[in-house]
Parts: C-alpha cells; structure tokens; sequence
C-alpha cells in the first residue's frame, strides 16, 4: 500500500493533458513534463515495463487518445524505474568488460580488501605455527591444548563483545574498533613483545611444574612457558574468524546483491588467491635471511620485524578501503518487506540463533569444517617438526606450501564460477567435504601403511616421514582450496536472504563461536585419544572413523540448507515482484471533474469499447 501512495504522484495527469514525448538528454522529470514537442522515432516499451500489454496496443479498441499515450510512458517510466532498468528514453549505464562502472566501484575495493586480509592471514597463520610448535619445551602436542582452553574462551569472550558493540555502536565505527587492536597487537609483537621474550616467559616456573607434574603435562605447562607466543596465536586465529568472516564477508553482505554475489564472490577469492602466492614468497624470503647472517644474530627476530610490518601496512589500507567504499559507492535497496528485528541482549541473540533450523545447519557446516581439518592438521605438523626443527626451516617450507595453497586456489576459482552457474549452490556447498574426506583417507592410510611401503617409498628418494609431510601437504592444500573457492562463498551467499538482525548477529554467533568450537571439537577428540590410547599414531583407525561420521553429518547439513535457501531466495524474488506490481498497477488518470480515478476498463481490458478513440489505434 504504501508503494501505491508513493507513486500516485507520479503518475497522475494534469487536468488538460497535452501531447509530450521524451528527450533523452533530459532526467526523468524533465522528461515527464517537457513542453517541446518531439517526433517519437522507433518508440518500444521496456522488456520489463508494459511490454506484457503490447496486444492490446495493436487493437483496434486500444490506446487511441493522446492522453492515453502520456499517461502509458509515465507508467512506463515508472516501472522501469522501479526495476532498476534504464527508463524510456535514456541512455544505458556505461560499462567495463560488460559490468557496470557502478557495479565495478564496490567490486574492486571489495576484491583488494579481501586481497589484503588473506595476504596478513597467510602471514599470521605460518608464523603462529612456527612460534608455538618450534619453541624451546614445546612441540605440536601444545596446539590441542591451546586451542581447547585458550582459543575457544577468547573467542566466545569477543562473540559476546561483539554482539554487545552491535547494539550501540554503528557498523562504521565497529569495524574500526575491531580492526585497529589486531593491528597495534601485532606491530607491538614483532618490535616489543617478541625481542623480551626472554624476559617476560616464566620458563624456570614452567620447569619446576614439569619436574612436579610429569611430562604428560607438557602440552598446558607450554602455554604458560611461551605465553605470549600463545597470545599471538589467538590473535591469528581471531584474525582468520573476525576480519576475514564477520567483518569482511558481513560488510560484502551489507553492499551486495545475490546476483552480484553468485558473480563475484568466486571471483574475490582470485585476487586473495594471488594474495597467497605473495604472501607465501614474502614468508619465505623472510625466513631465508638468516642464510645471510653472521653467527650470533637473531635471523627469526628480524624476519618477524619485517612481517609484521608489512601486516601493519596492510591492516591500515583494509581501513581506508572500507573508508572509501562507504563514502563513493551507493548501498543496495532490500526487501521493504522485511520485518525489523528488536534489538536483543546476549542470551536472547543466543535463544533466538538457536532456535533457527537454518542457523543450526550454517553452524554444522562450519563446526564440521574445523573438526575435519584439525583431525588430520595436528598430525601433519607433528610430522613436519620432526623433519624441520629450525624456526627458519620450518616457516621456510609453510611459505612454499602457501604458494602451492593459493596457485590450487586459483585454479580453483575460475572452476567455481561455472560450478555454481551450473549446478548450483547445493552441489558447491558439497565438493569441500567431499574432498576433504577423500584427500584425509589417503593421508591416513600412508600413516597406518607406512611399513610396509617403505622399501617402495625409499626407491622414490624420499625417507617415510618427508613422504607422511608431502602428503599432508597435498591434502591440506586440496582441502585449503576448496574451502576457499566453494565453502566460503557458499557460507556467505547463505547469509544474503537473512533480515539484517538475524545477519549480524547469525555471523558473530557461527563464525566466532562455532569455528573455534570446531577446532577445540577436534582437539579434544584428539586429547581423549591420546589419553585413550597412548599416541596420535595408535589412534589413527578411530580418527578415520570418525572423519567419515563427521562428514555425513556435514554432507546431510549442506542438502539441508540448500532447500531451505532455495525457498528463501523464492520468497524475496516474490517479494521484489510484488514491490514492482505495486508501481506498476495503479495508474491514475484525471478527468474532467477533477477527481482523481483509476483508469477505465478499456485500458485494462482490450475487448472494452473505448468511445474516445476515433480513427486508427496509435502506436506507443
């Protein structure tokens, strides 16, 4: 109704109409109401506009007066107004490459953005790994522990921040203030906290505690040992689930359209793609410096320095990007339709996201997601220690394996888009598990054969270890690529069709929380195992086992939500047809009385006579 109101003005006439035509140099008012006549050539309606009415143009009892063809072009302008299309008489939008210079405007920073948060990723994820894993009285048996009992409270701690914040400040004014702590941490790290390391760990108490408790308890006696190490790798991993997926995916959420989406979120991924490429080579050059040091020089120290700098650098154009975007370029129109959701506290966010079955099937995709990766993630890195104990030797071979991740990625890109055109959101969302399965049953069979394989795998040049590394690689950088070029942007596009409250608030809830929690899901499973059983290696079969449970569970969550999403899509697309039919119906002529009416049947009806028409119908 209120569509109605809104356009009554529009398209009311005047009490003696007069015969105008449009002029394409004009705007549209100019146009609806200029009083110098042109002769209309090769005049058309829009395919969107009244073009459905064209029968009853040809008819003999159709539009015949002047008035009735003034009052069909504001109609028409009008409707094609409301669809977005260029109105009668103007000019397209100019385009790039086929693409809207407007369109082009939000895709660009967005895809530059993305570039420079997952170039600081690559950065964060491989030093954060070298730091806990490589450091003196601690090894790969301190990630479950670290990510049970540190990662997952600080990350509900920040869900409930965040969700807080969401209430009372502005989206503007919250990016900032998440954004700006990560990068003041990590540059104080690499300059600050890292040189007085020495200094600052507690390694004496670490050590008595040890002696005291037993080297059972190495892996939480680690976390206290290396403690600030142990901060860094909290705040990469806050890094990877609250810039990458709340901040950045919610803004990309807020400015796009699902058209524009299933178009370009695949796409976004080929810049941050090559972002993993460079990312990986500046790791490497990095870590390399110490070839060219003399002896008693600290080369990590320094290669820290460099990194972190250039994630600071980096951290500070992400700013001005999202700046610029919310400055220059124009935000999309919703659904008026969609109904307003009161603000809520913490407890009534959690019951409300609870309560929602699409919800509850995001969170099982992401919780099976982390669960799967990090059952086969710790084994792999326990591995590459053992071949690579120097901090530089290691972070040397996670730059090269970086690399490798973001060419797969690219690859994988530009077969995303046809995947989804193709077959749709509900066969992308299922490859990534797929995948994932298949590439973590080879690697654990390498493990649970590697025996017997030996004399065949040493004839390849390689010992059973560097083979169990090569391999974990490969299915780390397949699982890697298809996350990023399938799941993400299918885990985004499902946030599209939500109402905004559900958005924020969905996204804080599954991306801070439920990542986290797939994580720590998987590390305690792996701390029960070696409690169980005694070693990662004598529990293999069962981690087998259960990666193929979790996987199904995934796989019937993915089928789940694609019909859910599927209806959602149908609805709002009713919606937007409803919201144009209402522009588009009610068309107001004047009469002689002065009171304003709805046309008369013959406009509506072509079988109606028409006692105002004489001669030949006109063409419109």
């Amino acid at each position: 109704m209120d569509a109605v109101l809104q356009t009554k003005g529009l398209l009311s006439l005047p009490l003696n109409p007069k015969t105008r035509v449009f002029q394409s140099s004009l705007g549209l008012k100019q146009r609806s109401f200029s009083t110098k006549p042109k002769t209309p050539t090769g005049l058309s309606l829009s395919s969107n506009g009244l073009q459905k009415f064209q029968g009853l143009v040809s008819k003999t009892h159709g539009f015949g007066t002047k008035e009735r063809n003034l009052f069909i072009c504001r109609a028409e302008a009008a409707a094609a107004a409301a669809d977005g299309q260029p109105a009668f008489g103007e000019t397209e939008k100019p385009k790039f490459f086929g693409i809207e210079a407007v369109t082009l405007k939000k895709i660009v920073p967005l895809g530059l953005m993305f570039f420079c948060i997952l170039f600081n990723y690559t950065i964060l994820r491989d030093t954060k790994d070298v730091l806990v894993v490589t450091a003196k009285g601690s090894s790969a048996e301190i990630i479950p522990f670290l990510k049970t009992w540190v990662n997952l409270p600080m990350a509900v701690g920040f869900m409930l921040l965040y969700t807080k914040l969401s209430n009372v400040l502005s989206k503007k004014a919250l990016f900032y203030t998440v954004m700006l702590p990560f990068i003041a941490f990590f540059g104080a790290f690499g300059f600050v906290l890292y040189p007085l390391s020495n200094y600052i760990h507690p390694e004496a108490l670490a050590d008595s505690l040890l002696n005291t408790l037993g080297p059972r308890f190495l892996g939480p006696l680690a976390i206290l040992r290396i403690w600030s190490f142990c901060l860094f790798y909290v705040m990469a991993e806050l890094w990877g689930s609250v810039v990458v997926s709340v901040l950045f995916w919610g803004f990309a959420n807020q400015i796009t359209t699902v058209d524009e989406a299933k178009r370009f979120y695949p796409l976004f991924g080929l810049g941050a793609n090559v972002a993993l490429i460079f990312s990986g080579r500046t790791v490497k050059y990095f870590s390399n410096l110490r070839k060219n040091l003399g002896p008693g020089v600290d080369g990590w120290a320094l290669s820290l320095k460099g990194m972190m700098s250039i994630v600071v650098l980096m951290g500070f154009t992400i700013c001005f990007l999202y700046w610029w975007v919310n400055n220059y370029v124009p935000l999309p129109t919703r659904s008026k339709k969609k109904k307003e959701k009161p603000k809520m506290g913490t407890m009534e966010s959690l019951k409300f996201l609870v309560s929602s079955r699409y919800i509850r099937d995001l969170a099982t995709l992401v919780v099976a997601y982390g669960i799967s990766i990090n059952l086969v993630e710790v084994t792999w890195k326990s591995k590459l220690k053992a071949q690579f104990p120097s901090p530089n030797e290691y972070s040397s071979f996670m730059g090269d394996f970086s690399t490798a991740t973001g060419i797969a990625t690219f690859t994988m890109m530009l077969l995303s888009q046809v995947i989804f055109e193709k077959y749709g959101w509900g066969v992308a969302a299922k490859i990534t598990p797929t995948v994932l399965l298949l590439t973590g049953v080879g690697f654990f069979s390498l493990i649970l054969f590697g025996g017997p394989l030996s004399p065949a795998i040493t004839s390849l040049g390689m010992t059973p270890l560097l083979a169990a590394v090569y391999v974990g690689a490969l299915q780390n950088i397949f699982s890697k690529s298809a996350k990023y070029s399938l799941f993400d942007p299918c885990k985004e596009m499902a946030y599209i069709p939500l109402d905004e409250d559900t958005k924020v608030k969905g996204k804080a809830a599954i991306d801070v929380v439920c990542n986290p929690l797939g994580k720590s899901g998987g590390a305690l499973i792996q701390q029960f195992m070696i409690l169980t059983f005694g070693s990662l290696a004598n529990s293999t079969p069962y981690l087998g086992g259960i990666l193929l449970l979790i996987v199904l569970a995934w796989l019937g969550a993915a089928r789940s939500l694609d019909t859910q999403f599927t209806a959602l899509r149908r609805e709002e697309e009713l919606e937007k047809e409803m919201e144009r039919a209402a522009v588009k119906i009610p068309v107001v002529a004047q009469e002689g009385s002065g009171n304003g009416s709805l046309a008369s049947d013959s406009v509506l009806n072509p079988t109606a006579g028409d006692s105002g028409s004489s001669g030949p119908p006109r063409n419109i």
